[in-house]
């Protein structure tokens, strides 16, 4: 029961430090920094100077590299959770063979 719970302990301890991996950069970190989405309104812009957008960003970012850190947290996170059912459904296979 003791392995158990130092296993927990520092699972917990490695969850906290990814998490603050990924949200003291959106806090701390401000550069100028673009994506595909300000080079698409840069072209519209230059095709038709008067077009105003329709919609607006519901939240502002603090730097503009945040859009690729958050992009890429999720691509993190959706491959942990794919790699994470896959490696279930295999040891979920192993085990009934025995």
């Amino acid at each position: 029961m003791d392995k158990n719970k130092n296993i927990f302990k520092k699972n917990v301890i490695l969850l906290v430090l990814i998490l603050l991996i990924g949200v003291v950069p959106l806090l701390l970190v401000k550069s100028e920094f673009g994506g595909s989405d300000d080079k698409g309104e840069e072209m519209i812009k230059t095709i038709k100077p008067d077009y105003k957008p329709w919609a607006k960003n519901l939240i502002e970012l603090p730097g503009e590299e945040t859009e690729s850190l958050l992009f890429a947290l999720q691509a993190a996170l959706g491959a942990g959770i794919v790699g994470y059912v896959l490696g279930y459904f295999k040891g979920e296979r192993k085990n009934a063979n025995r």
